[in-house]
């Protein structure tokens, strides 16, 4: 299926913003959902009891390995799939209610667009089918296009494209229709580095519009940098949900110290030294009184401490303790 904008809303109407609605972007209440087996195969649960919410104009990635239940949460979310129990809700309304729909934009993790169409052609259709009424879509396709900073391209068949500006325009599509729910899967996968960047920039420019973004992602350095709130799903159970900053904390790995005029003879064991350029000592120490020792001698030594890191757990080291690895 060439266009996959998979839960096509119905024409837009007036409706409550999110924020005065006080009620969760989405909701997973109590969610399991599990596959029928073939040949005889046992059925395969691939959800189990799964909650969370996600609050109005923020930003919430939804984190785990490969088959650990994102693209089930996400087709859940679009009404695809109906779960075995538990209750999803878009806006207080029922994924599976097509009005829920009307808030919500989606960008799958492989779209298949009409590549012969250019992004002004394909954006057009889009918001036709977003219910944009046709005096308005030229206005509205202009807005799409300056959104995602593709104004200068709008005239290139899609197939002419590189990987990122296909993707803005994907973006741009489930932007059609000003839904208040942003929803994108694996949004970033495949990009080169600024690419990734840039994609990130689009996603923090929904956000100040006061949109709400729910993504799923492998990439988690790109999670940590965006995101207002994640989870992590292994193996269909939610282990870990919260602010990042609270999920996080202040915990620090160890120390890096930088050093000149330092005789490396004088190094304990337990100071590992790291490749550094030039005379200078780069050093790690794990420990709190290790690193107090290594800067009394240093002081005693005369030499001069150039620098002293503090390094934090990062979001990959908490995704990892959270699944095993």
């Amino acid at each position: 299926m060439p266009l996959t904008t998979a839960a096509p809303r119905a024409p837009a109407q007036p409706r409550e913003s999110s924020a005065a609605a006080e009620v969760p972007a989405l909701r997973l209440a109590g969610v399991s959902k599990s596959y029928r087996g073939h040949l005889g195969l046992r059925p395969r649960t691939v959800l189990h009891d799964l909650s969370l919410e996600v609050e109005p104009g923020k930003i919430h990635g939804l984190l785990g390995p490969n088959g650990a239940g994102k693209t089930t949460s996400i087709r859940l979310l679009l009404g695809l799939l109906r779960p075995d129990r538990g209750e999803v809700e878009i806006f207080g309304r029922p994924a599976m209610d097509p009005e829920s729909r009307r808030s919500l934009g989606f960008l799958p993790e492989q779209p298949y667009f009409y590549d012969y169409l250019t992004a002004r052609e394909f954006l057009d259709l889009s918001a036709r089918l977003a219910g944009v009424a046709r005096p308005s879509r030229p206005a509205e396709v202009a807005r799409l296009l300056e959104a995602v900073g593709m104004s200068g391209h709008a005239g290139i068949p899609l197939r002419r494209c590189s990987k990122g500006m296909v993707q803005r325009v994907g973006m741009a599509q489930a932007l059609a229709g000003d839904p208040e729910l942003l929803v994108l899967d694996e949004p970033m996968s495949g990009l080169d580095p600024v690419g990734r960047r840039e994609f990130r920039d689009l996603i923090l420019d929904v956000r100040r519009r006061g949109k709400t973004v729910f993504f799923s992602s492998h990439i988690l350095q790109d999670a940590e940098m965006i995101c207002d709130r994640v989870s992590i799903l292994d193996k269909g159970r939610l282990v870990a949900e919260g602010e990042i900053s609270t999920l996080l904390g202040n915990r620090i790995k160890f120390w890096e110290v930088s050093i000149s005029g330092f005789d490396a003879s004088r190094l304990r064991a337990s100071w590992e030294r790291l490749p550094a350029p030039g005379p200078e000592l780069l050093l790690r120490v794990h420990e709190e009184r290790e690193l107090d020792a290594l800067l009394r001698c240093a002081f005693e030594a005369g030499a001069r401490i150039r620098a002293v890191i503090p390094c934090r757990d990062t979001l990959e080291d908490l995704f990892l303790r959270k699944i095993g690895k």
